[in-house]
């Protein structure tokens, strides 16, 4: 295969695997008579493993490392690769539960422990480290790990930004009317919001019914006019007459 088609069928770019080939990660075995790379089904082999390497957020000098040792089993490396996805994805998956609950927190919907607000951020014990580290060292887990750490951490600032920018977005615009085009906009963010990011999907009426709760609920009130005086009850109005017109 040419790398261009490499390119297509893997999902990276001709660039980043024509860096592979200078630095000597990858480089195809043949090439055509014009000097055309020729990736064969070995060299896209090689490249899966390294993209696995790289999901676990290996630096490619490492990577460059272990794939070429001479001691490197491939099957025994995706068994372990497989071990340490399974382990990241219980994390992420606290993670996410963390910040639906989050979200609801900040809505007023329920309270939360301040241990409850960092559940999914313990990144101390993996079951799978040590045995990595033995066959890779302690530099790659240690630095797949803190880019992992970060990614999560990530996440969760990116959640609150949105929250924050449509509250905000909301806050200029509460002085206008509810109906109008701007502020129906806006609140579509909202609706779009909730059932994207969260693991409660809200119909129509149940998003109507929790603009009510913003105004009859203090907890709801309070947390939302941090962002301006009378904020809840401008949502609360905008809501359902989003919910009105989208039914019909």
């Amino acid at each position: 295969m040419k790398v261009k088609e490499v390119a297509n069928l893997v999902g990276v770019s001709v660039r980043t695997l024509h860096y592979y080939d200078q630095i000597g990660l990858l480089t195809p075995g043949k090439r055509t008579e014009s000097g055309y790379r020729l990736y064969s089904d070995k060299d896209l082999e090689t490249l899966q493993q390294i993209l696995f390497f790289r999901e676990l957020d290996f630096p490619l000098k490492k990577i460059k490392e272990i794939i070429n040792n001479p001691s490197f089993n491939r099957q025994e490396a995706l068994q372990l690769h497989r071990k340490m996805l399974l382990e990241r994805r219980k994390r992420v998956n606290k993670m996410i539960a963390t910040i639906d609950r989050t979200i609801q927190y900040v809505k007023g919907e329920i309270q939360m422990s301040n241990k409850e607000k960092f559940e999914g951020f313990d990144f101390s014990h993996n079951p799978y480290e040590e045995e990595a580290r033995k066959r890779w060292g302690d530099e790659a887990v240690d630095k797949s790990n803190a880019k992992f750490g970060n990614k999560c951490e990530t996440i969760q600032r990116e959640m609150g930004r949105k929250m924050n920018a449509i509250y905000r977005k909301l806050s200029v615009i509460k002085n206008a009317s509810p109906g109008s085009d701007e502020a129906q906009a806006a609140i579509k963010e909202w609706f779009d919001f909730l059932n994207h990011n969260t693991s409660h999907h809200y119909s129509l009426d149940a998003f109507k019914g929790l603009g009510r709760m913003y105004v009859e609920d203090e907890r709801f009130t309070n947390n939302i006019n941090k962002f301006g005086d009378g904020l809840a009850e401008f949502m609360c109005d905008a809501m359902a007459i989003y919910a009105d017109k989208n039914k019909k």
